[in-house]
């Protein structure tokens, strides 16, 4: 098999592929140290950045191409596989060839990650031995080799769900669709057919669930073959908001609102979500309660972390699309927005839609001009160089009531190496302020 990318799943895969005897070519364009190190120690051909034609000839001798997950819908290596009738394949499909555990399976513009996790938590607290596993630190095709793990609860990414042709998960949630990735694929329409997939191969027997709540969610879900359930915050969706409280689908009552560290409209929806694929995946309903009142959220995703003067500040770095970061201000009456980094093909003109929840904005990194350009005439913008630059604009405009909201509505890339270092960096900046101002 030939082996496209030597990221973290393209070398689980490298791994897996000599364990189970298979042969295995890596190909990388600028392979790292650890990539180097690893096709060394496996005795596996290393092709360095080939050119159009040395490629063509190892995909044509190839019996499937294993490409790493976010290689770009228009790399060259998917137009010659298809040219040359090569399967393509993904470590989902590799991990189902080699491993008959059930997997229960979530995807979704927003929230997958705390979904995932969630629903792991579900699970142990029901007497499973779980993993969170696919688009996290272990891909899917790695966890597999631990033998006391009774369930894999899988994150699964378009990326992943786009080239897989076996991947059919016991149970699969689909949370939510808004344009994303389009800098990686073809169009809109390429990126929701992939999302789509995560019920493509699944078995009448199988459970499919959907968000009551999305129009192109429910309907993809209707033309599943398997069982289908919704969640949503509406009694219209078998697992529900119903008054002060979350109840499943057989009227069980999952748990009381009041009760629940977090209880912001999408926390609601992302409780019901979990709940209903871990309870699908073999969790209790007392398992999953417990899971839930117990759960604080995850970093980087609306966490505060810092109050004074009436103004509380949240960070959401996570939010790397306008769907999230709209998602995150509607949680809140009146928000001074810091916003922007680098662009992913998104249109940031949809922004503006959350302006009644908006009372001002500071517009950051590669992309300020296009969040300025959304709110220009509607809500007051500071454009801001830097992360303290942001901060300290962000302190003058807020009044008593207001959140301070970091929700970027894009990736990272530009200031910072990942999300999760441009929050950190709001958090240090959000707490030298307040300490100076103590």
């Amino acid at each position: 098999m030939l082996v496209a990318g030597l990221g973290v799943t393209g070398r689980a895969v490298l791994r897996g592929l000599v364990a189970h005897g298979d042969t295995a070519v890596a190909v990388d364009d600028r392979p790292g140290e650890e990539a180097r190190a690893l096709v060394e120690s496996l005795g596996i051909p290393l092709v360095e950045a080939p050119d159009a034609d040395a490629l063509a000839s190892l995909v044509g001798r190839a019996s499937a191409v294993v490409p790493a997950p976010g290689l770009p819908d228009h790399h060259p290596v998917f137009a010659l596989a298809a040219a040359a009738g090569v399967p393509i394949r993904s470590e989902f499909d590799l991990a189902a060839q080699w491993d008959d555990r059930p997997l229960v399976a979530i995807t979704g513009t927003n929230g997958k990650t705390t979904v995932t996790e969630l629903a792991r938590a579900m699970l142990e607290r029901s007497g499973r031995r779980a993993m969170a596993v696919g688009n996290t630190e272990v891909p899917l095709v790695a966890a597999i080799d631990d033998p006391d793990v009774d369930v894999f609860v899988v994150e699964a990414s378009s990326f992943r769900l786009l080239h897989s042709e076996r991947f059919a998960p016991a149970v699969g949630t689909w949370l939510n669709l808004a344009p994303d990735h389009l800098d990686n694929h073809a169009d809109l329409a390429a990126y929701v057919a992939a999302k789509a997939r995560i019920w493509a191969h699944q078995t009448p027997d199988q459970v499919a669930i959907g968000n009551a709540d999305d129009p192109v969610v429910l309907r993809h879900l209707r033309l599943a073959v398997s069982r289908q359930e919704t969640f949503g915050l509406s009694d219209v969706a078998d697992h529900h908001r119903s008054g002060d409280r979350l109840v499943l689908a057989d009227g069980s009552v999952l748990a009381e609102v009041a009760e629940l560290p977090r209880a912001l409209p999408h926390d609601l929806a992302n409780a019901l979500a979990a709940a209903a694929t871990a309870c699908a995946g073999g969790a209790t309903v007392e398992g999953a309660h417990a899971a839930l009142v117990a759960f604080r959220g995850l970093p980087h995703r609306v966490t505060l972390v810092g109050e004074a003067g009436g103004v509380r500040w949240y960070d959401d770095s996570k939010a790397t699309a306008p769907h999230a970061t709209l998602a995150a201000v509607a949680g809140f009456e009146s928000v001074v927005l810091i916003a922007g980094g680098r662009n992913k093909g998104l249109d940031l003109s949809a922004l503006a839609t959350a302006a009644e929840h908006v009372r001002a904005v500071v517009a950051i990194g590669e992309s300020a001009a296009d969040v300025a350009e959304a709110f220009d005439g509607i809500r007051p913008v500071r454009p801001a160089a830097s992360m303290d630059e942001a901060v300290a604009a962000a302190a003058a405009l807020a009044r008593p009531g207001d959140v301070v909201l970091l929700s970027p509505a894009c990736a990272s890339f530009d200031w910072y190496g990942s999300y999760a270092e441009r929050g950190d960096d709001f958090v240090r900046a959000v707490g030298e302020l307040l300490a100076g101002a103590a």
